[in-house]
């Protein structure tokens, strides 16, 4: 697991425990709400486990609060720069994508061609 990802986890894990004191509910409690162990809680809270997506979900709603919360006062550093869409490799998904709606099948031949010579051109 990298860095990162566990101090996300810690984040987590402090605003679950955090939610669930707010609310005066024990591990116990909250954990007979959502069918596990106050263990699992517990590990949950000190990111001993990764919650799931699907765990934060019920969890949230159990604890009455939207998922967001979970996240909030995180430190903004953490989030990196977001990853590059790929270039070449979105126009050639676009590209083909508007290549089959083309319906005449000379039209597409000549397309094949003007592409391959294009290609060539820059080789």
């Amino acid at each position: 697991m990298s860095d990162l990802a566990k101090k996300i986890d810690d984040h987590v894990g402090r605003q679950i425990r955090k939610r669930r004191n707010l609310l005066g509910l024990t591990q116990e409690q909250l954990a007979d709400a959502l069918g596990i162990s106050y263990q699992q809680v517990q590990k949950y809270e000190t990111a001993a486990n990764r919650v799931s997506a699907g765990r934060l979900y019920e969890i949230a709603s159990k604890l009455d609060t939207e998922i967001s919360f979970f996240f909030e006062g995180l430190d903004p550093s953490l989030a990196g720069s977001p990853v590059e869409h790929g270039g070449k490799t979105r126009s050639t998904v676009e590209l083909v994508r508007s290549f089959s709606g083309i319906g005449d099948t000379a039209l597409r031949s000549a397309v094949v061609g003007l592409v391959k010579d294009l290609s060539a051109e820059t080789d």
